[in-house]
C-alpha cells in the first residue's frame, strides 16, 4: 500500500480478521439461524442462514485465490445492496484482501474516478437492477469499466436482472460459477495486523477525483461494536435494516451489525415505490427491531400525512436511525405522534471519513426534540470558535482525542499530507470534520450544516440547517438549497426551493417563508432572494450540494464534478435560473 498510516495505532501487536469476529455465529448453536434476507425490486426475496452465508463466504474467498488475490490486493464491487455483495466483502477480509465499493446507478467516468485510484485486480458487478419499478441493463457499462481499468484481472457478474445480457468475453464469469467451482471451500479468516485495511471508502468528490479513505480492521470493528452494540442496542437474535446503497458508508456500516448477531435485512430499489409506505410495511413484514434511513425520508413521510404506526403492526421496532442531513423539530413531532410514543428515534451524525459516527444515539437517555441525544463513548467532540477554543455557542466540530476508526491512511498519499490537510489543518493536532455544531445545556448537540457552506451576514455565523428546519415545516415545499450571495461587502442569503407539485412560488409564500425563519431562527437568517427552481443539486450519497450554487453567486468559476452528482443536470437549470433572476456576477464565467 502507498498511502501513509496514521500516526495513532490501535492493538499494536493483536492480529484478528474482520470475517472471522462477523461470521463466529456460523459455528455455534445460532448457525442455522437467519444472518441475512435480501429484498430487491425485480427479484425474489432470498433468505440465507448464517451456516450458508459462511459456506459461501468460503467459496468465493477460493475463486478469488485462484484468481491469484493474495492480501493487500484491491476488488471493487458495483453492486447492489444484496447478498452477494455482503458475501464479497466478507470474502475479500477473510483472505486479507481490500474491499471497496460502488452503486451500479454510478456512471462509468465517476465509478471509474474511484476505482481507477486504487487499481484492483478483481472487479464484482451487477448485470444491471430495477428501481422505481424501472428495469437498467448495465453489461455494456461494466465492459466499458474493467476496459478502462488496465489492472483489472477478472469480474465475477451477479445476474441481478435475470433476463438482461451479460458482459462477453473471457474475464467475465457469472458469480454462480464462480461459487460452484469452490464450493465446499471454508473461510480462512487470516489473522493480520489491526490495521490492516479492511476496505477504502470515497469521499463525494464534488470538486474533484474523491478521496480514497483507507480504513483498518481493527479500528472499524472496535468502533462499530461499540456504536451499533451499546449506543444502537443491537444484540443477538435482532433483526436490522438500513436503507443504504453500496456506494454510501452506512452500507459498510450496516454489515456490521452481524457483528452482535442480528438478522440483516438488506434492501435494493427506490424507497418511494411504490409509494413512501413500502419501507414502513417491510418493517411489518419482516418484524424489524431497527430500522435506518434519513431524514430525508422522514420528512418525505410527514408531509405525505402517512401514519405508520397506525396502519402498520411495528410492535417490533425499537429503534429507528436517522442520518445524511439534520432533523428538523416537526419531524421529532410527527414521528412520536404517527409512528410509535416507545421507539427510539436515534439521529446519528459523523461521516465516510470515520465510517462512523461522532455523536448519536444512546438508549440510556431521553430524546428531546430537535436534538442528537449527545456524543458517542470514546468520542471527544466539542465546537471550536475560530481562534481554535471551546465555545459554549456554535462553532467548528472537533474531535480532540483519537477515534479507533479514523482512517490509516488515504490511497496514494505517501507522506500523508493530503490526509493532515484534510483534517487537521484548520487547527494544528486537532481533527476538525468540516461540520457546524452546538451543544445545548441537556448535554445535546444540533448540527447546523457544513462549515464550508456557513453564511456570515454582517458578520454573524450561522448555519444552513438553521433556515431549513424552518422552511422544511413549509408543506408548499418539496425541497430547498440555501446559499450565500457576496453584496456591498456583505453576504446575502439566497433560498433556493422547489415547490411541491401544484404550488406557485409567490409573493405570499415567500412573504410567508420569511416571518417563518425569522420568527423561527434569527432576522439574519432571513433570505434575501427567495427562488423558484426545478431541482436541487445532490451527490450519489444524498447530500444537499449546497457549494454549487455558492460558487456560481461568488463566480469563482470552479466547476462541480458533475460525475459525482446523481442528477447533474440540476447544475444547468440551477445556473439558468440565478442568470435569469440576475444573481450572477456579470463576469461569471459560462
Amino acid at each position: 500500500m502507498t498511502g501513509s498510516p496514521c500516526r495513532r495505532r490501535w492493538l499494536p501487536g493483536a492480529r484478528l480478521n474482520y470475517a472471522g469476529n462477523v461470521l463466529r455465529h456460523a459455528y455455534g448453536p445460532h448457525a442455522d439461524q437467519e444472518a441475512v434476507i435480501a429484498v430487491a425490486e425485480g427479484r425474489e426475496t432470498s433468505r440465507t442462514t448464517w451456516r450458508q452465508l459462511a459456506r459461501q463466504v468460503g467459496a468465493f474467498e477460493g475463486w478469488l485465490r485462484a484468481r491469484g488475490v493474495q492480501p493487500g490486493d484491491r476488488v471493487a464491487g458495483v453492486v447492489c445492496n444484496g447478498l452477494e455483495a455482503l458475501v464479497a466483502m466478507l470474502a475479500c477480509s477473510s483472505l486479507g484482501a481490500v474491499w471497496s465499493s460502488a452503486s451500479p446507478d454510478f456512471g462509468v467516468q465517476a465509478t471509474e474516478d474511484r476505482f481507477g485510484q486504487i487499481e484492483p485486480r478483481v472487479l464484482v458487478a451487477v448485470n444491471g437492477y430495477s428501481f422505481n419499478g424501472k428495469r437498467f441493463e448495465r453489461a455494456e457499462q461494466i465492459q466499458q469499466l474493467a476496459d478502462r481499468i488496465p489492472s483489472v484481472e477478472a469480474v465475477a457478474v451477479i445476474r441481478q436482472l435475470a433476463e438482461a445480457p451479460m458482459p462477453e468475453g473471457d474475464r467475465f464469469v457469472p458469480w454462480d460459477q464462480a461459487l460452484a467451482a469452490h464450493d465446499g471451500a471454508s473461510p480462512t479468516f487470516t489473522p493480520l495486523p489491526a490495521n490492516q485495511p479492511l476496505y477504502i471508502l470515497f469521499s463525494s468528490g464534488t470538486t474533484g477525483r474523491p478521496k480514497c479513505i483507507v480504513h483498518g480492521a481493527g479500528g472499524i470493528l472496535l468502533n462499530h461494536a461499540k456504536e451499533l452494540i451499546l449506543h444502537g442496542d443491537v444484540s443477538m437474535g435482532d433483526r436490522f435494516f438500513y436503507f443504504t446503497t453500496c456506494g454510501w458508508m452506512m452500507w459498510n456500516w450496516q454489515v456490521s451489525a452481524l457483528l452482535a448477531g442480528a438478522t440483516l435485512v438488506v434492501y435494493n430499489g427506490s424507497p418511494g415505490h411504490p409509494d413512501v409506505g413500502m419501507l414502513w410495511r417491510l418493517a411489518e413484514a419482516e418484524r424489524l427491531t431497527h430500522f435506518g434511513t434519513s431524514a430525508r425520508f422522514l420528512a418525505a413521510c410527514r408531509k405525505a400525512g402517512i401514519e405508520p404506526g397506525h396502519d402498520q403492526d411495528l410492535s417490533a421496532l425499537r429503534v429507528v436511525f436517522s442520518t445524511g442531513s439534520p432533523l428538523v423539530p416537526e419531524d421529532y413531532d410527527w414521528f412520536y405522534s404517527a409512528v410509535s410514543r416507545n421507539i427510539l428515534l436515534g439521529s446519528i451524525a459523523g461521516g465516510t471519513d470515520i465510517c462512523g459516527c461522532f455523536v448519536g444515539s444512546n438508549p440510556l437517555l431521553p430524546v428531546r426534540r430537535g436534538e442528537i441525544q449527545g456524543p458517542l463513548l470514546g468520542a471527544d467532540v466539542t465546537a471550536f470558535d475560530e481562534a481554535g477554543q471551546p465555545t459554549d455557542g456554535r462553532g467548528e466540530l472537533v474531535c480532540r482525542q483519537p477515534l479507533p476508526s479514523m482512517p490509516v491512511a488515504f490511497w496514494n498519499d505517501p507522506d500523508g499530507r493530503r490526509y493532515h490537510e484534510a483534517y487537521f489543518d484548520t487547527f494544528p493536532g486537532i481533527w476538525a470534520h468540516g461540520d457546524f455544531i452546538g451543544f445545548t445545556e441537556a448535554g445535546g448537540a444540533i448540527i447546523y450544516g457544513r462549515s464550508d457552506a456557513v453564511l456570515n451576514p454582517g458578520g454573524v455565523r450561522i448555519g444552513t440547517a438553521e433556515i431549513y428546519r424552518q422552511v422544511d415545516t413549509e408543506t408548499g415545499i418539496a425541497d430547498s438549497l440555501v446559499a450565500g450571495r457576496p453584496a456591498d461587502g456583505d453576504v446575502e442569503v439566497v433560498l433556493l426551493v422547489v415547490p411541491a407539485e401544484g404550488v406557485t412560488v409567490d409573493d405570499e409564500l415567500r412573504q410567508r417563508l420569511r416571518q417563518r425563519v425569522r420568527d423561527g431562527a434569527s432576522p439574519r437568517h432571513v433570505p434575501r432572494h427567495i427562488i423558484a427552481v426545478d431541482d436541487i443539486p445532490y451527490t450519489r450519497s444524498g447530500k444537499k450540494v449546497e457549494l454549487a450554487a455558492t460558487r456560481m453567486l461568488r463566480g469563482d468559476g470552479k466547476a462541480e464534478n458533475r460525475a459525482a452528482l446523481s442528477n447533474p443536470e440540476s447544475l444547468d437549470s440551477l445556473r439558468t435560473t440565478l442568470k435569469a433572476a440576475g444573481l450572477l456576477p456579470a463576469m461569471e464565467p459560462r
